[in-house]
């Protein structure tokens, strides 16, 4: 693996760093406080390339590699998690199995208003009762003629009730177990499809979060993705290489957190000095950015050994894990730094600890990723 980023790959990042900078930046205290879901900023995010980042352009993607992608999450997550969840899971979940599984009539139909940022992909998985146990799906899909009809209920779906098209996971066949498991695309207007309340979060209040609900909700027989049963190991794959994305989405929160610590360090005097000056302080800076580009690292790897079509599910897992975890300690010590400012909303250090700490509870708990990693050591 080359340490060095190519020449594409750093002007994607510094163009994506400028978008964010400029439309995202100024926003984002506003959106988590009116806990108001940006379409503005994101469809300019579609404009600038950042909702089919890796779909091919034939799709009307970006068609950029897997490590462009993670720059790109880490950049405009380091001003906005807000942004950063819901562009994450629009591109590795929903686009993402939409491209992955879908026919070439289906990428047809869907992508081209998905990659622009006309329309949000969403993907239900997680249920009341199945959350870090995916496979216990109790969701159904009976077929009726040249009809699927799906009844249950799905839980914390990002931009569930924003998306024009939800990718959903719905037992087909129970006595197959996960294998029975079917992937569906649910178009917006179904009258069988509903939703419950948004979600009153502790972080990324940026973000719609939604409970679903299907009730005897009919679609076609090409609404299928994929193949019959595929749905459990279509998601699983799915999941890996959102894993890592919620990994760049950490580094990015992270650093954010860092940048803001060492700027408040060098202005900051206490007893006639920067505290910066302070063994105390330099240490917690020294730690966060030491884990922090370890983090970034895991992130490359996994990313690099998808560009290179290796199996990498373990290596997603650490990139998750680790990162999402150097996440929460960096915003922890960031708002120990700026001390009582750091409390306050206004300094987005307060914001950072909030958003972050979803990165080691969505696709996939820190728990389960230790499960993972475990499982690919042969335990």
């Amino acid at each position: 693996m080359d340490f060095n980023l190519t020449d594409e790959q750093k002007m994607f990042r510094n163009s994506v760093r400028d978008f964010a900078q400029k439309e995202l930046a100024p926003i984002a205290l506003k959106v988590d406080r009116e806990h108001e879901f940006p379409w503005d900023t994101i469809r300019k995010a579609g404009k600038h390339g950042l909702m089919g980042m890796t779909v091919p352009r034939e799709y009307g993607g970006t068609g950029i590699d897997k490590i462009s992608y993670m720059l790109a999450l880490e950049e405009v997550s380091k001003v906005c998690g807000s942004h950063g969840l819901t562009i994450e899971a629009h591109n590795s979940l929903g686009v993402g199995h939409i491209y992955e599984k879908g026919t070439e009539e289906q990428r047809r139909k869907y992508l081209p208003k998905l990659t622009t940022g006309e329309a949000l992909a969403a993907w239900a998985l997680t249920e009341p009762n199945a959350g870090s146990d995916a496979a216990g799906c109790q969701t159904t899909a009976v077929k009726e003629g040249d009809e699927w009809v799906l009844n249950g209920t799905k839980q914390f779906i990002t931009s569930g009730s924003v998306a024009e098209v939800v990718v959903v996971m719905a037992m087909t066949d129970k006595s197959k177990g996960a294998r029975g498991i079917s992937a569906f695309a649910v178009e917006r207007g179904n009258p069988g499809m509903k939703y419950g309340v948004e979600e009153n979060k502790l972080g990324l209040r940026g973000t719609v979060t939604t409970e679903m609900f299907f009730e005897d909700c009919r679609v076609p027989e090409d609404s299928i993705l994929g193949e019959h049963g595929e749905g459990f190991t279509g998601a699983m794959t799915i999941l890996d290489r959102g894993r890592a994305a919620i990994g760049a989405m950490s580094v990015g929160i992270a650093q954010g957190a860092l940048d803001r610590s060492i700027e408040y360090a060098k202005q900051r005097t206490q007893f006639g000095k920067p505290i910066a000056q302070f063994q105390a302080i330099q240490f917690m800076l020294a730690d966060m950015a030491t884990e922090i580009n370890a983090a970034r690292l895991l992130v490359h790897r996994a990313a690099y050994m998808e560009d290179n079509e290796q199996f990498f599910s373990k290596e997603a897992s650490m990139a998750k894990l680790f990162a999402s975890e150097t996440g929460v300690r960096a915003a922890r010590k960031a708002i120990q730094i700026l001390g009582g400012q750091g409390y306050l909303k206004e300094n987005h250090v307060e914001r950072f600890f909030r958003d972050v700490k979803l990165c080691t509870i969505g696709e996939g708990t820190s728990e389960v990723q230790h499960m993972v990693i475990a499982k690919r050591l042969g335990l």
